[in-house]
């Protein structure tokens, strides 16, 4: 059965829901003539912005554009540190090195809330700390309360990876400003692009103004004035949405909700199976947990050995992965930066297993991926599941 399973569909980590809906509305942008930054991703900015309550919004490229710009229009830069959680897609960092400022490597809480811990941020603060960026892990908000209480008793700007938490209420409202993500794992998509939201107007502006090259008109506005002037007026980049993906983005935004609501069923059934079929194994948060439950990330027994149960889990039609190698120890990290500890980064990432969390899927195939993994840890680590 889990051979036939895997011959015939794997089920997958993520899985992008493109259908006539998006089809029909590339279409429609391509008839239309017009496929750069236009009226779509104008109306994709004000429809995104709306979701979350906000003014406006700025679409872009990609969540790590969208960090860069946040950063570079905030004035981090040579000399500044930024605390960020090594928990967390190298983006994160990444971004802070493209402005001249330094990552610093915050801990995580625990195993059962792999956040970003405030404590360890505090003893990491230093006289050249300027900026905190949280990442809300697999979809689950940080405390906003505690954050933003942090960020003032230190003087920080305040950031918010979103990456993971489109369409859920409080995202966004956190400090300075957020960047999303709309790559094909996202909860939503629009293949690759990202946004953000400010609540603060002049850098709404100025992040829009560095995102097509820092020009103060962009091709459409030049258009429909009929003045070819234009000015530049700070150093920007290229890092605009084009109407393509913005017309994906609009049909895909409709849906968010539903999407959104449907990954939180399928994650209290998650809840309830594992916890009959794999006790052994700690799903973190609380199923209360206020989240777009973007992942549905689990803590393996310490004992089990992680790469034989994917492997077992492959062979029953299952694919799963890791979120994430923490960043501190890739190798350009390691290089930069040696000697970092971070026991309860290092311990989850060593032990966690991503499962299959889609809007896609069924309640039968939670069961069976609940059964799988029972079994996987039965065959590769069965001291663990008899102790359980």
């Amino acid at each position: 059965m889990g051979n036939e399973r895997e011959e015939k569909h794997m089920l997958l980590v993520s899985e992008p829901a493109l259908g006539i809906d998006e089809k029909e509305a590339l279409v429609a942008a391509i008839d239309s003539g017009w496929i750069t930054m236009g009226d779509r991703v104008r109306e994709f900015e004000q429809t995104f912005a709306r979701m979350h309550g906000a003014e406006d919004s700025i679409a872009v490229g990609s969540c790590t554009a969208a960090l860069h710009l946040i950063l570079h229009a905030l004035g981090v830069g040579p000399g500044d540190e930024v605390l960020v959680p090594s928990l967390t897609f190298v983006a994160t960092a990444n971004a802070v090195l493209y402005v001249g400022a330094r990552p610093v490597f915050v801990d995580v809480q625990s195993g059962a809330v792999p956040l970003m811990s405030a404590a360890d941020a505090l003893r990491k603060c230093t006289s050249r700390t300027k900026a905190v960026i949280l990442m809300h892990f697999g979809g689950y908000l940080a405390d906003r309360d505690e954050w933003q209480a942090f960020a003032r008793s230190k003087g920080l700007l305040l950031i918010e990876d979103a990456a993971h938490a489109p369409g859920v209420k409080g995202v966004g409202t956190f400090g300075d400003a957020a960047a999303f993500s709309f790559y094909g794992n996202k909860n939503m998509t629009t293949a690759e692009g990202g946004a953000i939201i400010t609540r603060h107007r002049i850098l709404n502006d100025m992040i829009k103004r560095a995102r097509s090259h820092g020009m103060t008109t962009n091709t459409r506005q030049r258009l429909v004035s009929r003045s070819p002037e234009y000015d530049v007026t700070l150093l920007g980049f290229n890092y605009r949405m084009d109407e393509l993906r913005a017309a994906v983005g609009l049909v895909q935004l409709r849906k968010l909700a539903g999407w959104n609501d449907a990954r939180r069923h399928l994650s209290l059934h998650y809840r309830r199976r594992l916890a009959e079929r794999c006790p052994s194994v700690l799903v973190p948060f609380n199923a209360s947990w206020v989240s777009a439950h973007h992942l549905m990330p689990v803590l393996l027994p310490a004992a089990s050995a992680r790469q034989p149960l994917i492997e077992q889990l492959s062979k029953r039609g299952v694919q799963t992965t890791i979120h994430y190698p923490p960043v501190h120890r890739l190798t350009f990290y390691q290089d930069q930066y040696p000697g970092i500890s971070l026991p309860n980064t290092e311990d989850f990432c060593g032990r966690e297993l991503t499962l299959p969390l889609h809007p896609a899927m069924t309640p039968a195939d939670v069961d069976h991926v609940a059964d799988s993994l029972a079994d996987g840890l039965r065959a590769t680590c069965p001291a663990e599941v008899e102790q359980a």
